[in-house]
C-alpha cells in the first residue's frame, strides 16, 4: 500500500518544484523594473512563494514525523504483545484478501 503513495508523493514534489522554477524564471524574465506595478507584483509573487516553500516543507516535516510516531507506537505494541499483533495482521490480510476477491 505504501507503494502507491510514494509515486503520488514524488509526483507532487516534483510538480511543485516544476511550478517554483517556472515561477522564478517568470519573475526574473518579465515585466519593466522601472515600473512601479511591475515592481509591486513581484514582490508579492516572490513573498507568496516562499511562504508557500515554508508551508509545504514544513507540512512534509511535519508528516514525516507523525508517520514515524506511529511506526514506532506499532513497533512497540508489537513487541509489547505479539500474539495481538499477529491476530491483527491476518485479520487485516483478511479483510484485504476478501476486498480483493470481490474485484
Amino acid at each position: 500500500m505504501a507503494n502507491t503513495i510514494e509515486p503520488q508523493e514524488t509526483n507532487l514534489d516534483d510538480d511543485l518544484a516544476l511550478l517554483t522554477e517556472t515561477l522564478e524564471e517568470v519573475l526574473k524574465s518579465s515585466g519593466d523594473p522601472a515600473d512601479q506595478k511591475y515592481v509591486e507584483l513581484k514582490a508579492k509573487a516572490e513573498k507568496s512563494l516562499n511562504e508557500v516553500k515554508s508551508r509545504v516543507s514544513n507540512a512534509s516535516d511535519t508528516y514525516y514525523h507523525r508517520a514515524k510516531q506511529v511506526a514506532n507506537r506499532a513497533d512497540e505494541y508489537v513487541h509489547e504483545k505479539p500474539w495481538q499483533g499477529i491476530g491483527v495482521g491476518a485479520t487485516l490480510g483478511l479483510v484485504v484478501g476478501l476486498l480483493l476477491a470481490r474485484r
